[in-house]
């Protein structure tokens, strides 16, 4: 498969922390608290209401940004501005790897209605070397839980890469991954969450690694090309 991502091989060169990747939000600042997320907010379920999870890691949470700042906030925003009745759960929880998020799933599905599921893992699989085939499981076993406790719930995966410094051969494994899981799964696909985002200096906090408020921005553009499709 060929990766139509908007950002090369030269733009992942430029990162040079990319192995603290996500879990680097375990220390440093968020400004709120530093994403006091273990799990989505507690809310008022409304039977009017339909529901969209964003379950990731330290890009769904918004490490080092304002929480109405991160991508999942941003897409609150638009669906409020578009009048479509959804609430956005942001589930992100920094530093979480596909097997902590499959042992976590199940008790974020049962705090409300699940309408859309965006699944956002993997990034912190693929900069510890963990074999695609354990994250392929994850993957899959979390798509299914979610199919098992909201089986109409409609689930979005967001592909990830990596540096090319993880070898060609897992660089290439890892690329082929989300489509496949998307196809075995049966779910939509965003091909690279951070299209036109990654190894762009001004889009990125001083880490390298995080999005400005402004990269989120461009974030909520990648999620929105398949979330819009969904939900209109």
């Amino acid at each position: 498969m060929k990766a139509k991502t908007g950002v090369g091989i030269r733009a992942f060169t430029k990162i040079a922390a990319w192995s603290l990747l996500l879990s680097c939000g375990d220390g440093g600042g968020n400004k709120e608290a530093q994403n006091k997320e273990q799990g989505p907010p507690t809310q008022e379920v409304k039977a009017d209401k339909k529901y969209i999870i964003f379950f990731g890691n330290s890009l769904t949470a918004g490490f080092g940004v304002e929480p109405d700042e991160a991508f999942p906030a941003l897409i609150q925003q638009r669906l409020e501005s578009l009048g479509l009745p959804y609430t956005v759960v942001n589930a992100g929880v920094s530093g979480e790897t596909t097997a902590t998020g499959n042992s976590r799933v199940a008790w974020v599905l049962a705090q409300q209605p699940v309408h859309v599921f965006l699944l956002e893992l993997g990034g912190n699989d693929g900069l510890r070397g963990i074999p695609v085939t354990e994250t392929k499981k994850n993957l899959l076993s979390i798509i299914e839980q979610v199919r098992r406790i909201h089986p109409d719930a409609t689930i979005i995966l967001a592909g990830m890469m990596v540096p090319p410094n993880m070898g060609p051969a897992y660089s290439k494994a890892f690329l082929e991954l989300y489509p496949s899981v998307a196809k075995e799964g049966n779910v939509k696909l965003i091909p690279f969450l951070l299209k036109n985002v990654g190894g762009e200096d001004s889009l990125n906090q001083a880490d390298g690694i995080h999005p400005t408020p402004a990269g989120h921005k461009v974030v909520r553009d990648n999620v929105w090309e398949v979330l819009e499709t969904v939900v209109r």
